[in-house]
């Protein structure tokens, strides 16, 4: 299993590139935009640092699991059987574990950009309707199969990364910003 892992995970940072050419000018866009409109309102801007990494990921997600696939290759194929996919070869077993890890950046980025997202709840269903839009999406396209697994797995993978942020938060605070007498 691990080397079905392995294998799909080095072929996934091949759209790395194309999720800098692609993630970068979107996210620095939208920045600009929101940053234009919280002038015009007087307040703080945005940080441009994690809505960009959260472009690039988003950018690199979109490439993996719906533009990397050609078009016909599922036939419409809707699997709504809970844990249909575990258990039946390590290659299906590699897919579990991989989606799982698709969607832990996803947790700690949505923590990290959205106030909102802070609430478990709110990122898990944040996490759970992007992970129904992208198998919709493969159903629609049939770039891929509609698997209530993924979805799932999706969420898993959201969860375990939004716990273990929120518990660095917990154990070292939240980053505090520096007083006039300490910066000087």
């Amino acid at each position: 299993m691990l080397k079905y892992i392995y294998s799909d995970l080095s072929r996934a940072v091949r759209y790395l590139p194309y999720g800098l050419a692609l993630g970068v000018p979107v996210a620095v866009f939208i920045v600009w935009l929101i940053n234009r409109q919280r002038r015009k309102k007087q307040k703080e801007p945005l940080s441009w640092v994690p809505v960009v990494i959260f472009g690039i990921y988003l950018a690199v997600l979109l490439m993996i699991t719906f533009l990397s696939r050609e078009s016909g290759s599922s036939k419409g194929v809707i699997d709504m059987d809970l844990f249909s996919t575990w258990g039946i070869n390590d290659r299906n077993n590699a897919f579990v574990v991989e989606n799982v890890l698709l969607f832990i950046p996803y947790g700690f980025l949505c923590s990290w950009n959205f106030k909102w997202a802070k609430k478990l709840w709110k990122c898990t269903l944040f996490g759970a309707v992007t992970s129904f839009g992208i198998e919709f999406l493969q159903l629609v396209t049939r770039r891929g199969f509609f698997q209530i697994d993924d979805i799932l797995t999706n969420v898993l993978g959201t969860v375990i990364v939004w716990l273990v942020f929120r518990m660095i938060v917990l154990l070292f605070g939240p980053p505090q910003k520096k007083t006039e007498h300490e910066i000087r």
